[in-house]
């Protein structure tokens, strides 16, 4: 592989007008693709097979007056403090806003307040609630904001008046907060190297692999059903392992070209050396994301397979437009170098890197120690982990959704936030009344049970409905265990009426799909790990070092889920994170985070104890071997670990839950992996394990193949030749 990189990167050199223009084209169609064939983004979440999903294609075929599988809306009015919703222009402002959420476009049914008692006991707040024909994400922003307007008649009469569902949620935009992140990575990088050119280079190729890759998305939208949260992990994955990748090979080739290498030669060998270590990095993070689709969410195979093409994009670009553009700069990289900023290591004393590295070594238990100790205290939040989907309550405190919110709690009680709607089906028009009164009696027994609606029945009497409001809000223990219970009644139903008891409805829905992503948690672990372990053991030929890097990878993630609980579901530093409400975490986040840390996890392994094990490969004594390993790759590595935290905590400052939450994962399992594990805990078990760290049995390391990721035998190869008109590869000597 290194062989062809080599070549790869000599041609992009000398071909760099058209290897460019290449590039430029691609970026151009796929733009006017996704200005041109892009189409609507959804925020649904569902999962086939679920029994809340089977039941909303059955109501589509049965019962499609019912609208059950639209988008919602509720409409909360309160009257002005010491009056109440029935006093004469007050009823009347309301009947108002009810016909205008009834002319409001696709619009399936508006259940009046007065006529659906939806009254709250004071008298002092009206629940009006809205049906829509299609789902809430085919809503147009013409269509939320004619919901929205409706309220002005209510308002005008000094009600308050604020809205709430799935159809008031808008698609999760990129905001300008984020480009704080670009911004970082800029200085980052202006420090690493010291010049503007060379510090411009992987921003230019990364925002090109992510322009590319975004407007493939959007194309992709417009034949394919995506989430809307989709484009925004494929930017935020994207634009970290574009710089990335891209300062791994610019650092190579800067090195190249200290040595004397002519600009062709030293592209050649940063594509070959450096460039095999970002094909390897690529691959890892793009199994890993493509490995969401075994999971078996749609949805979330999708976000994986769009943010794994975004990572591929990012390496094509790296190991082709990356070498024609160091053709148009030349020497001039190592020029341009801003006063004040000096490569230490170029001045041959201890780099910060080094004398760490020896301080670790000298002290290797204690820091150890240490280090295991406070991933362990960090760690402890974790096992209170609750998983959930977003509600109202997850929204801004001045957000409408939130205000309508806190209304219906406080005036209906929580559990009307989050209604629950049986179905029950018999083929016997004669008994579906008889059975769904029956079902409303067993579930009025049970414990959580606010209210029980009086069934509806469809127009040919085979399917009834009920709703049921569940005391406790949407996102509660109490009201999962609520939907179990009801779904136990489905036996003693069908004995008793033979009729098919089944619960659906947004909160159902959301119970359902957060279920399944926590059952799917544990096996993508299992493989995601068995993955490391393979793959690493095919880099470094070792048992233990793959083995230290898995265990230090789960370290990291139970870290990490350790902080994000401590800050988004008990609240901790919420105001130094600009974090406005909390509660369960994003069912997701887990496996997501999983899939992109052990990408980006294995990276800093590859980039940092390659070079260990080149010395130790060499005879350098253990210590020796981390030593100098860990001098040569710590100052990149440290370089590329502030780069990715400072891309995801720019998406910290998100307005969306989600994106907020992947953002602080991401940048703190960044921080924790790279300095925690990969440069401490990492060189202190070398030191510790000294030659054993590099034990195989001799009939596994003739079975492994050899992917030479550092380019070892392209150097040798390389290095015989002296004719530097003839170094396209000469075999090795001997």
């Amino acid at each position: 592989m290194a062989t062809f990189l080599y070549r790869l990167g000599r041609f992009s050199f000398r071909r760099r007008k058209l290897v460019a223009g290449i590039w430029i084209a691609i970026l151009a169609a796929f733009g006017v693709g996704a200005l041109t064939l892009s189409g609507q983004l959804t925020n649904s979440i569902s999962i086939p097979g679920t029994e809340s999903q089977q039941a909303i294609d059955h109501l589509s075929e049965r019962f499609p007056q019912a609208a059950a599988g639209g988008g919602t809306a509720r409409v909360v009015m309160a009257a002005p403090e010491g009056e109440t919703v029935a006093d004469p222009a007050n009823r009347a402002a309301i009947e108002q806003v009810v016909n205008r959420l009834r002319d409001a476009p696709e619009v399936a049914n508006v259940a009046d307040p007065f006529q659906a008692k939806a009254i709250s006991p004071d008298g002092s707040v009206a629940l009006a609630q809205v049906s829509y024909q299609v789902m809430g994400f085919e809503l147009s922003e013409a269509d939320r904001e004619a919901l929205l307007s409706a309220a002005e008649p209510g308002r005008a009469a000094g009600l308050q008046v604020e809205f709430g569902g799935d159809a008031v949620q808008g698609m999760p935009e990129t905001q300008p907060t984020e480009v704080i992140g670009v911004v970082v990575a800029a200085v980052v990088l202006l420090i690493t190297f010291g010049s503007l050119i060379a510090a411009g280079l992987p921003l230019l190729t990364a925002l090109i692999g992510v322009g590319v890759g975004m407007a493939g998305i959007m194309v992709t939208s417009g034949f394919a059903e995506l989430n809307s949260n989709t484009p925004i992990l494929a930017l935020m994955i994207g634009l970290a392992v574009g710089i990335d990748y891209a300062l791994f090979i610019v650092s190579r080739y800067r090195h190249e070209l200290s040595v004397g290498r002519d600009p062709e030669q030293a592209a050649g060998r940063a594509a070959g050396t450096a460039g095999s270590a970002v094909v390897f990095a690529g691959l890892t993070v793009i199994v890993a994301l493509a490995g969401l689709v075994v999971v078996g969410i749609p949805f979330l195979g999708e976000m994986g397979i769009a943010a794994a093409a975004t990572v591929a994009i990012a390496v094509l670009i790296a190991l082709t437009l990356l070498p024609a553009v160091l053709g148009f700069a030349g020497k001039r990289i190592l020029g341009g170098r801003i006063p004040g900023l000096r490569n230490r290591e170029d001045s041959g004393k201890p780099t910060l890197g080094q004398r760490w590295a020896t301080l670790v070594a000298r002290r290797r238990v204690p820091v150890l120690l240490a280090a295991l100790a406070g991933l362990v205290v960090v760690a402890i939040p974790a096992t209170d982990m609750q998983l959930g989907l977003p509600n109202d309550s997850n929204a801004a405190p001045e957000d409408t959704r939130h205000q309508a919110y806190e209304l219906v709690s406080e005036s209906f009680g929580e559990g009307a936030n989050g209604p629950l709607t049986v179905v029950i089906d018999t083929g016997d028009a004669a008994t579906a009344q008889q059975a769904a009164l029956q079902a409303a009696q067993r579930i009025n027994g049970l414990d959580d049970v606010a209210n029980v609606a009086p069934p509806t029945v469809n127009p040919q009497g085979n399917t009834a409905l009920l709703t049921v409001i569940p005391q406790s809000g949407p996102s509660s223990q109490a009201t999962e265990d609520l939907v179990a219970d009801i779904r136990d009644q489905a036996g003693p139903l069908r004995s008793a009426t033979g009729a098919d008891l089944s619960v659906t409805g947004q909160t159902a829905m959301n119970i359902d799909v957060s279920e399944k992503l926590a059952d799917a948690l544990l096996p993508y672990l299992a493989l995601i790990v068995g993955l490391a372990f393979i793959l690493l053991m095919l880099v470094f030929r070792s048992i233990i070092v793959p083995l230290k890097a898995t265990i230090g990878f789960l370290g990291s993630v139970a870290a990490t889920f350790g902080a994000v609980v401590a800050v988004f579901q008990w609240g901790w530093l919420t105001d130094l994170f600009g974090v406005e409400s909390t509660g369960p975490i994003m069912s997701m986040l887990p496996i997501l985070l999983i899939g992109v840390l052990f990408g980006l996890a294995m990276d800093y392994q590859v980039f940092l104890v390659t070079r260990m094990r080149e010395e130790h490969v060499h005879g350098a004594a253990p210590d020796q071997a981390m030593i100098t390993g860990f001098r040569h790759g710590s100052r990149v590595v440290v370089a590329a670990a502030l780069i990715m935290i400072s891309v995801f905590a720019g998406f910290v400052l998100s307005d969306e839950s989600l994106i907020q939450s992947i953002g602080f994962a991401l940048a703190f399992g960044v921080a924790v992996d790279a300095f925690v594990i990969r440069m401490t805990i990492v060189p202190a078990l070398m030191s510790l394990l000294g030659r054993g760290a590099w034990w195989i049995p001799r009939w596994l390391n003739r079975l492994l193949p050899n992917v030479d990721v550092e380019g070892e035998k392209l150097t040798a190869a390389l290095d015989g030749d002296t004719d530097p008109e003839r170094r396209d590869l000469q075999p090795a000597p001997g």
